[in-house]
């Protein structure tokens, strides 16, 4: 398993501490998901300018988000799907895609959850990592779900909701 936690903002300095937690949250979720197959991923953290740019571009949507995710490998019912050329021959790894989170958005919804930055850029990344996996929360059901994952792995690492 290979994650790469890129800082591409300059409003914001990230400490190494919290690429750290951001990249442990993201292993975290991989690990309790049992992939078949060995996978790495990309986390960019970007300002809410860039973001909003992309959720513009990709969602039709013209503000920031927190959170996006660009899967490389469809699931389907939970199976992934994976094509010949998905996997690197030379790392044997399977690249699930990228995920982008606004630092600022992060740190705006902490304060307004009451919670610490370290939980937010936990929740972030794992939410990120299960779209990614083909998780949704498009109905009530599939949000059960998905949420359950994410309380789960934040719990597992101590980010709790204060």
């Amino acid at each position: 398993m290979k994650i790469k936690v890129y800082n591409n903002q300059k409003v914001i300095q990230i400490p190494n501490e919290t690429k750290k937690l951001i990249e442990s949250a993201a292993k975290l979720c991989l690990k309790k998901e049992i992939l078949s197959f060995d996978a790495e991923l990309a986390i960019s953290l970007v300002d809410n300018e860039s973001i909003q740019s992309l959720n513009k571009e990709y969602r039709g949507i013209d503000s920031p988000t927190d959170v996006l995710s660009f899967p490389l490998i469809e699931f389907i019912n939970g199976e992934p799907q994976i094509e010949p050329g998905d996997v690197d021959a030379e790392t044997n790894l399977a690249f699930l895609g990228d995920i982008i989170i606004s630092v600022e958005k992060a740190l705006e919804q902490a304060e307004i959850y009451g919670h610490s930055i370290e939980r937010e850029f936990g929740f972030l990344a794992v939410h990120g990592v299960l779209h990614l996996l083909g998780y949704d929360h498009e109905t009530t059901e599939d949000e059960d779900i998905m949420f359950s994952i994410q309380e789960e792995v934040l719990e597992e690492m101590g980010l709790f909701r204060e």
